[in-house]
């Protein structure tokens, strides 16, 4: 019999967030205490405005497909929400909603790469980030970061990675997995670059919202020059809770990269839930009050794990100022009782005290490993405490 599978699907890694995800679930069913700290989405319920938007789209019969790019109130819902938080004007046809922004970066990138084309593309970086380039026939070109310079990429570092076939930059500010959001400066000269080398900007703000300590968010299509250039995804998963109704949006002025973005998702997709996307639009022009106490609840869960875990001895990280992700490097604990690199470490956790995070290898740092802190503070300490006794048996 001939081979079944292709190249691509052979060289396909599966997701680490959703590995560990699923044996956490799997122990639990067996009745054991586990401490997820591997959890990608808030652990608060959706508003109830935003159920009742979805139970009253039900209600009306509203269960048809609807055009395949979103339905006309959602579209328009985005624009709305991308012009009262940062002035920036799109139209509605410029608008393409999907099945989760993961969907819309997959449809960016199938849109716009040839095979051999080349994506910047930051470490530490969100898993799926190089398996989705890869898959539309690109080539990601990883470039490094260190936590001695806060996990923020060195322009001239980029720089010197761009070649005649790189086609586009991939940023992700503030960071999945290390919770830093770029500084002004650094966002300009990135700018710089995409403008000099006529590269694409696909820029992923799904944590737009999540950032603390009063930290100013720019979008990088707010910058000068930029707005043109870049694809901008977004979602409606973290910001108000809703990663269950998958539903994601890309903006981008560019004509042919919407109607190429649209098409594809013709192909494969079609039109995202007529429910979910009912429930969208109330999610982005309603009251936007919950948006801000769940990031005083996030930021105090952040004080809370950041400090608990800097009282571990031999462990260091970069305090996050977005996100609820915390990246811990844990290179003092390796080398000790079989374990090599992150995986073992993160399998020890869960398999020896029962606390769940994601190794950090398949975010580019085999020495780390990602904390979510979209937990309660009482779990937070429970299960820093477990981390606390598992560095100590490895010291």
């Amino acid at each position: 019999m001939k081979r079944i599978l292709s190249e691509k699907a052979l060289q396909l890694k599966p997701s680490a967030t959703l590995a560990i995800s699923a044996k956490e679930k799997e122990l639990k069913n067996q009745g054991v205490d586990v401490v997820g700290f591997g959890a990608g989405e808030p652990d608060c319920p959706t508003p109830q405005r935003i159920r009742d938007a979805a139970k009253r789209s039900l209600d009306r019969g509203e269960t048809f497909y609807t055009p395949v790019g979103g339905t006309p109130e959602l579209k328009k819902a985005v624009t709305y929400r991308f012009a009262e938080d940062y002035g920036l004007d799109y139209a509605p046809d410029q608008i393409v909603v999907s099945c989760g922004a993961k969907h819309s970066l997959y449809n960016t990138f199938q849109a716009i790469l040839d095979p051999g084309d080349e994506v910047l593309i930051f470490a530490p970086y969100w898993v799926s980030y190089p398996e989705i380039v890869t898959l539309a026939g690109g080539k990601p070109v990883i470039v490094p970061s260190t936590e001695e310079n806060q996990f923020v990429p060195d322009p001239d570092e980029v720089a010197s990675l761009i070649t005649r076939s790189t086609k586009a930059m991939q940023i992700n500010s503030p960071a999945n997995p290390s919770g830093v959001l770029y500084p002004p400066g650094v966002m300009e000269r990135l700018a710089a670059l995409a403008d000099k080398h006529d590269l694409l900007v696909v820029s992923d703000e799904i944590y737009d919202k999540l950032i603390y300590d009063n930290k100013k968010f720019i979008p990088f299509a707010s910058l000068p020059g930029m707005k043109d250039r870049t694809v901008t995804v977004n979602g409606v998963s973290k910001t108000y809770a809703m990663a269950g109704f998958r539903i994601g949006y890309l903006a981008c002025t560019n004509a042919q990269l919407v109607g190429a973005a649209t098409d594809i998702q013709s192909q494969s997709t079609s039109n995202p839930s007529s429910t979910a996307q009912a429930a969208a639009v109330e999610a982005l022009t309603g009251p936007q009050t919950e948006v801000a106490q769940m990031r005083e609840v996030f930021q105090r869960r952040r004080d809370l794990i950041v400090d608990q875990l800097r009282n571990i001895p031999g462990m260091s990280l970069v305090r996050p100022e977005g996100t609820f992700y915390v990246f811990a490097n844990i290179s003092a604990f390796l080398g000790n009782s079989g374990l090599a690199n992150s995986t073992d470490f993160a399998e020890y956790l869960l398999d020896r005290h029962h606390v769940a995070c994601v190794p950090g290898g398949p975010f580019g740092f085999d020495q780390y490993v990602r904390f979510s802190f979209a937990t309660s503070e009482e779990i937070i300490v429970k299960g820093v405490d477990r981390v606390r006794a598992a560095c100590q048996e490895l010291t």
